[in-house]
């Protein structure tokens, strides 16, 4: 899938040059490549936190919010130095079609995890057969992790679109001052993913992400009502860091089944990925009627709903299913 994406950027990247239907047509294929990426890299990386014995999945979605700050970066450098799109694409699909299909020779199989456990059980059984695929879009535990992560997805959709625009135009910020915000809301959700382990460890999925959540909310307040720059930044960064371990949770969450690992993932990843479809514009929308500023209102309230079903992280049982509704998992 790596090389199938490095393949749609070049072609995006040569492709607009030729019209519309061309860079379409790539953006599509980019789309695939990226989305089943995305799946199988969580994947993986809930087949390693499994491995370990302890939470550590919240750091390689650090390593994703790094990747975003560093492809931001080397755009505004291109940009400055005039370098045309098209050798600034190539180039970094290049890149990619070379360092991640090396990269990922030194993954751990995917059925590791579960021979792991089959080999230190004291009876030695089977593991179990995964489920058909479709399947997992009939299991609430499922649909309603995919919706947590969906809101988690949002909130930091919207903060990454928005958060330095609503700066300039709610608190008459200039764009330098817009442009720190945003970092601080970044770098305070890249901290929350880095240091997220040690707290899921001590603390649980479902007890760290309701106060985590909390804060998240404290901070959307004091971003949207606080009326001064420096109490919009101390809410950007409550709010980056409060949404911090969200979407990595719920991956993690989704792959407590390793047979049926991928097939939650990528229900999970659909759902979530949806709020980044369709979330920014329509905070776009809305503060065309209401300003920016309020308009992210929309997220404190999809966080809420987020606080209240938060329980369905609770890692499953040996004994337990997705579509046990009676039983509840021990955290």
């Amino acid at each position: 899938m790596s090389i199938l994406t490095a393949l749609s950027l070049a072609g995006v990247a040569i492709g607009y040059h030729q019209g519309r239907l061309s860079v379409v047509i790539a953006l599509f294929f980019l789309g695939i490549g990226y989305g089943s990426w995305d799946v199988a890299m969580n994947v993986q990386g809930a087949t390693v936190e499994r491995l370990l014995g302890r939470a550590i999945m919240s750091r390689f979605h650090a390593g994703f919010s790094v990747g975003t700050v560093a492809g931001a970066l080397l755009g505004t450098v291109m940009v400055a130095l005039e370098v045309p799109v098209t050798i600034h694409l190539v180039a970094v699909a290049v890149a990619l079609g070379i360092a991640v299909p090396i990269g990922v020779q030194a993954f751990v199989p995917d059925t590791a995890a579960q021979e792991q456990t089959v080999d230190s059980a004291a009876t030695p059984t089977t593991p179990d057969a995964p489920r058909s695929a479709l399947s997992a879009w009939r299991e609430p535990r499922t649909i309603l992790i995919g919706i947590f992560v969906l809101a988690f997805a949002f909130a930091e959709g919207t903060g990454n679109d928005w958060i330095a625009i609503a700066l300039i135009d709610g608190y008459g910020a200039t764009a330098a001052i817009g442009t720190l915000g945003f970092a601080v809301f970044l770098a305070a959700m890249t901290a929350g993913r880095w240091f997220g382990p040690a707290w899921l460890d001590r603390y649980g999925r479902v007890a760290l992400n309701r106060v985590l959540t909390g804060a998240s909310l404290i901070g959307l307040a004091l971003f949207i009502f606080g009326q001064y720059v420096p109490l919009a930044f101390v809410g950007a960064a409550l709010w980056g860091f409060g949404i911090s371990l969200g979407f990595p949770v719920g991956m993690s969450a989704g792959a407590d089944e390793p047979a049926m690992a991928a097939a939650r993932v990528s229900v999970i990843a659909s759902i979530g990925y949806c709020a980044f479809l369709a979330g920014p514009p329509l905070i776009g929308f809305i503060g065309e009627q209401v300003t920016v500023l309020r308009a992210m209102i929309m997220v404190a309230a999809v966080l809420a709903l987020a606080l209240g079903i938060a329980g369905n992280l609770r890692p499953l049982t040996s004994t337990q299913t997705p579509s046990t509704t009676e039983r509840r998992p021990v955290e």
